[in-house]
């Protein structure tokens, strides 16, 4: 299993640091963009969040007025906005509407040539800055993730999903032909994300505990990729049976890990090296792992291939 930050490589590369510069310094931050302590792990029992992640932090967002040019990510349905900084960005599925105050860039696409007489008409794509100080994954992409196992057209099973912040990017890169099934325990953030489901149809939002796979198991069906940040001790048990239940051989699996939910006592690193020694246990194989500095303190993303025999 590779450890460390992992580079950016290939198309689409953006350099961590250099971006978390960037992005603080245009929006005049130096907060990490965490709202203070959270009220437990998602996915699992706690404290509902009515708002949503990350506040007081950075929002992200090109400035009026500038151009940018959009390039295609090295992850699929992934892009990234090149302007006075460079941004990662999803392509809004519901365009015109923004899920969490996000900022919206819209591109004009040249029109085509007339046909038969008619007048070429111009076309518009929207795209939503994807904030890496509010979504794991998206600070994991920035880290240097080579594989996310989603791309349009797959099916998700997001553990841990929220208001629907995160969820509503994985929406946008798995398109109107993937499925996102959204498990958040709490009902106070379980509202938020039901709301944000009635505008992205490819969201199935679940409220119930994901210790329980076989509460929804009607609900979901086999799904190419698992994201797990339930932030719980037993989040590896957790993603090992939901994995179980619903994931097809050979399956990805990206687990966000805070240190300090699973083991407050003890260093980082051990508590993520006993995490990955769960996951093995939970017939899953650890590819590569990453920490998510700068945007988070004490985390960590492993990504994994699923082997049910």
């Amino acid at each position: 299993m590779r450890g460390g930050r992992g580079g950016g490589g290939g198309r689409g590369k953006i350099t961590t640091r250099t971006y978390a510069a960037s992005l603080l310094i245009s929006l005049g931050g130096g907060d990490r963009g965490r709202g203070g302590g959270r009220g437990g792990g998602r996915g699992g029992q706690r404290g509902g969040r009515g708002a949503p992640r990350g506040r007081g932090g950075p929002k992200g967002g090109a400035k009026g007025g500038q151009k940018v040019v959009i390039e295609p990510h090295r992850h699929p349905g992934v892009f990234i906005a090149h302007g006075k900084e460079d941004m990662l960005v999803t392509k809004n599925l519901t365009p015109g509407e923004a899920v969490y105050g996000e900022k919206r860039i819209s591109v004009e696409t040249p029109a085509a040539a007339a046909v038969n007489g008619d007048t070429p008409v111009a076309t518009k794509t929207e795209y939503r800055v994807w904030n890496p100080f509010r979504s794991k994954l998206a600070a994991g992409i920035i880290g240097g993730l080579e594989e996310i196992y989603m791309k349009p057209g797959s099916k998700v099973l997001y553990l841990g999903a929220a208001s629907g912040t995160s969820v509503s990017h994985v929406a946008d890169i798995v398109g109107p032909t993937g499925k996102v099934y959204a498990v958040e325990f709490s009902h106070r953030s379980g509202r938020d994300l039901i709301n944000m489901a009635t505008h992205r149809t490819n969201v199935i939002p679940i409220i119930e505990d994901a210790r329980h796979p076989l509460k929804y198991r009607l609900l979901v069906s086999m799904v190419d990729c698992i994201f797990a940040d339930v932030a719980q001790p037993d989040q590896a048990r957790i993603v090992g049976i939901n994995a179980h239940h619903f994931l097809k051989e050979g399956g990805g699996i990206v687990v966000s890990i805070k240190a300090n939910c699973i083991d407050s006592t003890a260093p980082a690193a051990a508590v993520f090296s006993r995490e990955v020694e769960k996951m093995r246990e939970e017939r899953i194989k650890p590819l590569a792992q990453l920490t998510l500095e700068p945007f988070e303190r004490d985390h960590a993303i492993v990504v994994g291939k699923y082997r049910p025999t």
